[in-house]
This record gives structure tokens, C-alpha cells and sequence, in this order.
């Protein structure tokens, strides 16, 4: 059984139905907006209008707020268009659908910092805009681009370090090792650098690993000399229960 807004796109041409479309976003009625371009796409697939609808097909789904059905349409125009003039708005487009910039209104509503989030989709985030300034370089949208990927980087960075130092206060020093030296390895010249240096020698330390954690301490000086984490502790908060673990403690 035909659905009423099928019925009512029926015999309609591309350019008609394309221009309902147009309406219905100028208006802000996405849903209504995406049954037109999803049947301009599906009966005039090789037309440029059909080009044009996964365009906005992607941004209808950001706008009403759809981020998987418009990361799919992105997807599919650069799977079938790869040499299309929009790609690179479809992989800033792909950046801005699931990046979480900082808010401090958004922040005292949910008492979350952006890096405690699930990092999946700030990586995603970071994909897209890093081959948006490798590709095109000079795209009218990479400069923005650039701007966000030193805030993801930062952030991700930042997520590291929480995950950490979740496994360092349940003892899995090891997996918290692993997740600082990630910081290091994959992030250069961020903030998280230093709590992370910090956490890999308090790990190692409590393996009983002397040598590394006399690694870890003395690169961590040397970066950061007087390091506010021997205050704070592993958990970063002055008078938190783990700042006892101090060098004086660890190194004697």
C-alpha cells in the first residue's frame, strides 16, 4: 500500500521533485524534504539532480537529527562520486556530523566533559576533516577544519587519559600503561601528555617494573618539571585519594 507522501511525489519530474525538496528544507519539514530527495535518488539515478539529492539527503538527516542515515548518504555519494566537486562539503559535512565541540552550557546541563564521552565518534570526526585538508587542501571548508581537528586531537588525547586512569584505579596497571602510552605515541605536544607520563610511572611502579618507572619519571621531569600531578595524584584532583602516591613515597 502506497504510503500518502509516495502518492503525492507520483509522475512528478526530477526537477519538480527536487524543487519540492528545496521548499520543504526552506521551511525546515526535513522529513517531508527527504521523501522528495530520496525519490528524486531512487527514480532518476543517473541524473545530476540525483547527485545533488544525496548532497542534501546527508544534510537533512544532520538537521533533523538522523546522524546515521546521514553518515550512510554521505557514504554512498563518495562511494559512487568520488570525483564529484562536492566532496569535499560531503567530508566536512561527514566531520560535522559527529564532532562535540566543547559547550559550557551543554556541560552544566550533563555535568560531562566532552572527553569523557564515547571517543568512536570524535575519531570519526577526526577522519573525515584530516582527509578533508589532506585532499583539498585549500577547500573553502578546511581552514574550519583544521581548527577542529586540533580541538579533537586534544580531546581524544584527553580520553585516553580518563580510560587510564579508570583501569589504574582497578589495578589493571598494565591496560593503563597501555592507554598512556597511546597518548604518547599517537598525540603530539598535547596537554594529556603530562597526567599520562604520570600514570605510566605510578603502573609500572606498582608492578614492581623500578627501571621503567624511573623511565617514565625522568622523561616526565623533564617536560614537566614540577609537575602539578605530584600534588594531584593520578585521579587530578588536590586531596584526592591518590595523590599519597607522591615520588617521595614512590621514589625512596
Amino acid at each position: 500500500m502506497m504510503t500518502r507522501e509516495a502518492d503525492r511525489t507520483a509522475g512528478m519530474s526530477a526537477p519538480q521533485l527536487y524543487q519540492e525538496a528545496r521548499d520543504n528544507v526552506r521551511s525546515n519539514d526535513y522529513k517531508t524534504a527527504r521523501t522528495y530527495l530520496e525519490a528524486v535518488e531512487s527514480r532518476y539515478p543517473y541524473s545530476s539532480f540525483a547527485q545533488q539529492s544525496l548532497i542534501d539527503q546527508a544534510y537533512v538527516n544532520w538537521k533533523d537529527n538522523e546522524p546515521e542515515k546521514a553518515v550512510a548518504a554521505i557514504d554512498r555519494f563518495l562511494r559512487l562520486y568520488p570525483s564529484h566537486p562536492g566532496t569535499d562539503y560531503m567530508l566536512y559535512l561527514k566531520g560535522l556530523v559527529t564532532f562535540t565541540p566543547p559547550s559550557s552550557y551543554l556541560r552544566s546541563l550533563t555535568g560531562q566533559d566532552p572527553s569523557e564521552r564515547d571517543p568512536k565518534g570524535l575519531r570519526q570526526s577526526y577522519d573525515a576533516f584530516n582527509e578533508l585538508v589532506e585532499r583539498f587542501p585549500d577547500s573553502r571548508y578546511s581552514r574550519d577544519a583544521r581548527q577542529r581537528i586540533t580541538w579533537l586531537v586534544s580531546t581524544i588525547a584527553d580520553n585516553e587519559v580518563n580510560v587510564a586512569r579508570y583501569y589504574y584505579t582497578r589495578h589493571a596497571y598494565v591496560a593503563a600503561i597501555n592507554r598512556s602510552q597511546a597518548v604518547l605515541r599517537d598525540f603530539s605536544g598535547v596537554a594529556a601528555a603530562e597526567p599520562a607520563l604520570y600514570i605510566m610511572m605510578q603502573s609500572y611502579q606498582q608492578l614492581g617494573m623500578q627501571d621503567q618507572a624511573s623511565d617514565a619519571k625522568r622523561v616526565l621531569d623533564q617536560n614537566y618539571p614540577n609537575s602539578k600531578y605530584y600534588e594531584l595524584g593520578v585521579d587530578g584532583q588536590k586531596g584526592g585519594w591518590l595523590s599519597w602516591l607522591s615520588p617521595a613515597r614512590v621514589f625512596n
